[in-house]
């Protein structure tokens, strides 16, 4: 399943291609939540080896549309696991002292330590492709803060730090009902925001802008995955397996213990 939702840094992803309604072949809603409590129990001991084991560490990007998934992700897939080990980092407009800096520093320093998940709920990529779209940069200034992302996140893996990036991808028709639903319920109206609607009206743009991004930076050393998430069920399944797969690969140990303690009996 995991390949298919892969972007090759040859083929490109392809974007308006993928069916965000896709059931990568799972059967049901309640099979999928079964798959899912699995890969979350897999994904709860990988990460207490990562947090004891210290020496590396695993990044998850999620990007989207707006009313993709994102915070929704977050709450299920990372719901087992230690808050002590897992840090979730949101990115909106720059204030005034990041601006003071280059866009990437605020990125940086949200970056996992050693032993940490870290999730980005929104990221770097709102510099290359919201900006785009809103034309606050030029194609030349795109161009440069592409090579400097894929720099970025070479230099992240080089240092020890495994990124995953997860683009969450809906239909135009399912952003709506999920933007109405904000709107109807009043436990969820503060999510809404009128400019939501100006951006919806550039649907297109903001398709084609993330497709080329990610056509950009979909590295062999910090790879994009699209996941369809018309269906929350589906998605789920898909996030839980990549990371829950992902640490497997990394397969962290925990440390021995600073002393013998074979045959300790603790009364």
């Amino acid at each position: 399943m995991l390949d298919t939702l892969l972007v090759s840094p040859r083929e490109g992803s392809r974007l308006q291609m993928r069916d965000p309604g896709d059931r990568l072949g799972l059967a049901d809603k309640a099979s999928a939540a079964a798959t899912v409590a699995a890969r979350l129990d897999e994904l709860s001991m990988l990460q207490n080896r990562l947090w004891a084991e210290s020496s590396r560490s695993l990044l998850l990007v999620l990007q989207g549309m707006d009313a993709a998934g994102k915070d929704g992700t977050i709450r299920r897939v990372l719901s087992g696991v230690n808050p002590q080990g897992c840090r979730v980092s949101s990115f909106k407009v720059p204030c005034e002292h990041e601006l003071d800096h280059d866009y990437l520093w605020r990125v940086h320093a949200a970056c996992p330590g050693r032993g940490e998940i870290g999730i980005f709920n929104r990221s770097h990529y709102e510099d290359v492709v919201t900006t785009h779209v809103l034309g606050l940069i030029d194609a030349e200034a795109r161009e440069r803060r592409l090579r400097h992302v894929r720099e970025f996140e070479r230099m992240l893996c080089d240092e020890g730090t495994t990124v995953v990036k997860v683009f969450l991808h809906i239909s135009k028709s399912e952003q709506r009902e999920r933007l109405q639903a904000r709107v109807d319920d009043p436990e969820k109206r503060w999510k809404f925001r009128l400019e939501d609607l100006a951006t919806r009206e550039r649907w297109h743009d903001y398709q084609v802008a993330y497709e080329e991004a990610i056509d950009a930076t979909s590295t062999d050393w910090a790879p994009w995955y699209v996941v369809p998430s018309d269906h929350k069920w589906v998605r789920d399944v898909a996030v839980a397996s990549l990371l829950a797969s992902t640490l497997a690969g990394l397969d962290p140990q925990p440390p021995q213990p600073t002393e013998n303690i074979d045959g300790v009996v603790v009364d």
